[in-house]
């Protein structure tokens, strides 16, 4: 009745053999032939993240919509979980680690910068239902009135900026924040790649952990910290040090202009690049953007007389 490709286009993207054998690797093949067999449950939590504002009940019939010709067993939402739950957590991150990437490939525009693999590292929050045990595991959040809003996940992604796959993740409680969870990310760092940091993960002790895997960064530094001007370089960079790590200084302005209009800011970028001839400061300046899509229509950048400031103005 499930055999492969009535699953619709997922069996195409990932092959039944390689969930089949992802089972087999994690001890998950089930023990008796149930309604739903655990490559089938596998498919459904594949489904389940395209169609995230849907019930697991609501994914199962978009999965088995093209089945109304054959007679399908009767599921229930509660059978659903259920089979979530004998499925357990180790076949999806075995399916993962089979399937994160590729980096790059060739000519991807943005994926490297002077041989360096450009990847980015950012953060953001999920909400999730608002249950005991979700509570119990995740906390809420709190205001002078008490707990507010829904218990959330923090989820930490490594990025490849040319091609945009994600290379590794890490998620947990959002009490541990976004650097908790990014330290976990170490493990997919090393020499040959730059990453981009935005200015949550700007502190010392985060940058020195990413330098610590003989990766390079480019990372965002907020306005409050006063760094020591230890050397001047002629692109306009200056030489500096946060607590025992070597860092250049680059302040720039960068507009960007969207549909909902022009914004300039002043952006002060650290980087443990020191070759300020090989690395110049207006090049790192145009690949900081790549934080924030892997295509820009219009780039134009000029230097600024006072202070060497680098300006970089996108459209």
């Amino acid at each position: 009745m499930f055999a492969p490709g009535h699953l619709g286009e997922l069996t195409r993207i990932i092959p039944f053999e390689m969930v089949d054998a992802v089972l087999a690797e994690t001890g998950a093949v089930q023990q008796r032939l149930r309604k739903i067999p655990a490559r089938v449950v596998v498919y459904l939590l594949l489904a389940a993240a395209l169609f995230e504002d849907c019930g697991y009940l609501a994914v199962w019939r978009r999965l088995t919509a093209a089945l109304e010709t054959i007679p399908v067993v009767k599921i229930t939402g509660a059978g659903l979980w259920d089979a979530r739950r004998r499925l357990g957590v180790r076949p999806m991150r075995a399916l993962f680690d089979l399937l994160r990437g590729p980096a790059t490939v060739i000519r991807t525009r943005g994926a490297r910068f002077k041989g360096l693999l450009a990847v980015a590292i950012d953060g953001t929050y999920l909400d999730v239902p608002d249950s005991p045990p979700h509570r119990a595991r995740l906390g809420k959040g709190s205001n002078r009135f008490g707990t507010a809003g829904y218990p959330q996940i923090c989820l930490t992604a490594l990025v490849a900026c040319g091609t945009r796959a994600i290379l590794d993740a890490a998620f947990g409680p959002r009490s541990q924040g976004e650097t908790g969870h990014g330290r976990r990310l170490m493990r997919s760092l090393h020499a040959g790649m730059i990453v981009l940091l935005d200015r949550g993960f700007s502190g010392n002790a985060f940058l020195t952990a990413v330098a610590a895997t003989e990766a390079s960064f480019l990372a965002r530094i907020t306005a409050t910290r006063k760094p020591p001007v230890l050397a001047r370089f002629g692109d306009g960079s200056h030489l500096s040090r946060f607590g025992a790590l070597e860092v250049r200084i680059i302040e720039c302005e960068i507009t960007v202009t969207t549909s909902q209009g022009r914004r300039t800011g002043l952006y002060r970028l650290a980087t443990n690049l020191l070759d300020h001839h090989r690395y110049p400061a207006s090049d790192l300046v145009s690949l900081y953007h790549e934080r924030w899509g892997a295509t820009r229509s219009r780039t134009s950048m000029s230097e600024l007389p006072e202070g060497g400031r680098q300006l970089l103005s996108t459209g």
